[in-house]
Formats: C-alpha cells, sequence, structure tokens
C-alpha cells in the first residue's frame, strides 16, 4: 500500500494543529518565510498498519518527530492524548460566546485581514512557493473562523430573503471553509461556494457597493443610538457616496451608507431597523440638487435628516403617495416651512386638494418634485 497521504488528509491535519507542533510542551510555529517545517507523524507505524488515516497522523516539527519515532522519547498514548489536548485547547479559545457582534469582530477581523494579505500577497501575486507555504495558515485561520463564528450565530443579522440577511453570507462562508480544506486551491473550479467577498464588508475590512437601505428612519435611529454612546461624529449626504463619520475607540471609521452588509449589521447591533416612510434614496437625490445649484444645507438635527434649512428656510421631506389634510395635520410644520413630497409617481397628484387649502391656512409652502425644482433654482 502506498504511502502517500491524501491532500485532503493533510488540510485536516494542518487545520487541526492550528500550524503548530502538536506536542503541548513544544508548540513550535511550523510556517517559515523560508519553507514549512511540517512533518506528518503516524502514530501507530505505518510499517505496522498501513494505515494513513488522519486519525493515525499528527502534525509535529521536526525535532518532536524524531524524539518520538527514533529517540522513543514519548509513547503512542502521549502523542495520541496530545490530539485531544489541542483539541480541548482550540474549543477552550475559540468556543467562547461573545455579547456584541463588536466583541466579536475584534477576533474575527485579525484572522480575516491575515488570510487575506496571503491570497492577496502570494495566490493572486503569482507567488506559488510562498502560497503554498502560507496555505496552510489560512487553513488554521478558517478552522479557528468557523468555530468563533458558529457560537455566535446570533449575533449577526438576518433576514427572510436571503439577499438581504448577512447571516446567509456566514453560512455561505462556512460552507467555503469546508470546501477549502478538503480541496487544493488548483481546484477552485470544481467548488460550489467561493469566499463571499461581502463578509469583508460586515467585519469593516473593505467596503462593496451595494444600495441605499431605504428607511431613513432607520438611518435616523442608528444616528441617535450612536449619539447616545457618544460615537456620532457626522452625516455627508447629497453626494454620491453618502456616509456617517463614527468613532470606535480612538478611531474615525467612515461607514458608507450603499456597504450595505457593514450598515445591516449596525442596524442589527443597535435595533434600528424601523418601516420605510421617507427613502433614502430619494432624499438623498434631493440634497444633491440642491448642492449642484450651489447651495448650502444644514441639518435642523443630525437624527432628523428629513428636515434641512436652505437659505434660512426649513424644508421639510416626505414620502406620500398623496399628501391628505390629516397627514399634513399630524405632520405640523411650523410657519413659512416648506413641505416637499418626493413621492412623484403621480405628479401634481401627489398632493391634495384639501392639504393645499389648509397648507394656506398655516402659511406652510407644498411642493411636488417638479415644484422642489423651481423653488431651488428661483433661491439660487
Amino acid at each position: 500500500m502506498s504511502r502517500e497521504i491524501y491532500e485532503h488528509v493533510k488540510r485536516k491535519l494542518y487545520a487541526e494543529s492550528m500550524g503548530r507542533c502538536m506536542n503541548p510542551d513544544c508548540q513550535e510555529e511550523l510556517l517559515k518565510v523560508s519553507g514549512d517545517i511540517i512533518e506528518r507523524a503516524h502514530i501507530i507505524p505505518f510499517c505496522d498498519t498501513k494505515d494513513n488515516s488522519f486519525e493515525n497522523l499528527i502534525v509535529l516539527c521536526p525535532n518532536c518527530h524524531t524524539n518520538f519515532d527514533k529517540n522513543s522519547a514519548f509513547t503512542i498514548e502521549e502523542v495520541k492524548q496530545w490530539k485531544q489536548i489541542r483539541e480541548q485547547e482550540f474549543e477552550k479559545i475559540f468556543c467562547e460566546k461573545y455579547e456584541t457582534f463588536g466583541d466579536l469582530s475584534k477576533k474575527v477581523v485579525p484572522l480575516l485581514l491575515e488570510n487575506k494579505t496571503i491570497y492577496e500577497n502570494y495566490h493572486l501575486g503569482d507567488n506559488k512557493e510562498l502560497w503554498d507555504v502560507f496555505e496552510g495558515k489560512i487553513l488554521a485561520n478558517n478552522r479557528q473562523l468557523k468555530k468563533l463564528l458558529e457560537n455566535n450565530l446570533n449575533l449577526i443579522q438576518t433576514h427572510r430573503e436571503k439577499e438581504y440577511s448577512n447571516l446567509e453570507l456566514i453560512h455561505s462562508f462556512l460552507t467555503h471553509i469546508d470546501e477549502f480544506e478538503a480541496t487544493r486551491h488548483e481546484e477552485e473550479k470544481n467548488r460550489h461556494v467561493l469566499y463571499p467577498t461581502k463578509i469583508n464588508s460586515m467585519f469593516g475590512i473593505s467596503p462593496i457597493e451595494g444600495f441605499l437601505l431605504p428607511s431613513v428612519e432607520s438611518l435616523e435611529v442608528l444616528i441617535t443610538e450612536l449619539q447616545k454612546k457618544n460615537k456620532f461624529i457626522s452625516i455627508s449626504l447629497g453626494i454620491e457616496k453618502p456616509s456617517i463619520q463614527l468613532c470606535e475607540g480612538e478611531k474615525t471609521i467612515t461607514v458608507f451608507l450603499d456597504d450595505t452588509p457593514r450598515l445591516r449589521q449596525f442596524y442589527f447591533d443597535y435595533n434600528c431597523f424601523r418601516k420605510t416612510t421617507v427613502r433614502l434614496d430619494s432624499l438623498n437625490f434631493a440634497l444633491k440638487y440642491i448642492l449642484s445649484r450651489k447651495l448650502a444645507f444644514n441639518f435642523v438635527e443630525y437624527n432628523n435628516i428629513r428636515e434641512v434649512l436652505v437659505n434660512g428656510v426649513k424644508i421639510i421631506f416626505i414620502y406620500e403617495y398623496c399628501l391628505s389634510k390629516v397627514a399634513l395635520t399630524q405632520l405640523s410644520p411650523e410657519a413659512n416651512s416648506v413641505v416637499v413630497n418626493l413621492h412623484n409617481w403621480n405628479g401634481s397628484s401627489c398632493i391634495s386638494k384639501e392639504a393645499y387649502d389648509f397648507s394656506q391656512m398655516i402659511s406652510v409652502t407644498l411642493l411636488t418634485m417638479d415644484g422642489f425644482y423651481g423653488y431651488i433654482n428661483e433661491l439660487n
């Protein structure tokens, strides 16, 4: 029988080892820039069993391998126990349940970043020699990531529609980890699930260009919650890449509002999901129009981004199929303010006659989007 060890067994062994000699009294790092020093030892000699299974193999450094095989420094039972000790160590370190997604991120992000660096520098950089060495590090990191994520799925945003669910991204990532451990990278085309790059967005590693989550109300709640924790700095709207700026520890970070997985996770963490009444893309378009006419606007309050001041006039943005007198009464706009209905699908009919009549009584100007364009042009 051949002494060759199947590739998937080698990869499973390295993942199990976490990149270190399995002797708990040694634990030498097995990856060196000059090459790896991984040695796979048979626990019960191959000549006695012809057994190349995962259960009969262990990853050791060269010194421990020599001491076991040739110097009889360790017994078979001791070496078998090393696998159990490493498993217990692994469980103790990576089975912790965290209170918040932020706490989980502190453990997950360094592993994802290391994997990203290895992949980009050695695989995409076409450095096969070093890729063959450091691919093992990805295997070990992935094993840790899998355990961390599986034990903290409750911290991940979810949605009944898979395309809107970060939890679905995590499940895809876990499937990718299993397939990566079982196959060589040259067989990438045979994998059903490739690395879901949106994971990098979720954990704040690199943003994606997604879409603006529609609810202005959800964004306002997020700003309110961030203000309570003294984390909110500012919001930038009316531009191609709207964003919020906040502080995390001593760092200032920018979260783009089209970086969908990350923003979804923020909404979930801070319990911010609210029903949409004003659509963010429509509001951003209107604010962009103001800026395009060389006018400036200021938010009345950062946690109420539907109201802005332009040339000292308060403009209130709403989104109603047809603004009624009842809805206008509930809005209670102050005198001399301007109310703009962003919902322009039914043209001039998006504001009722009763609402127009009532607006004159309370000295409020009501505008459709067409009227808004003319109003802004006159201010310019």
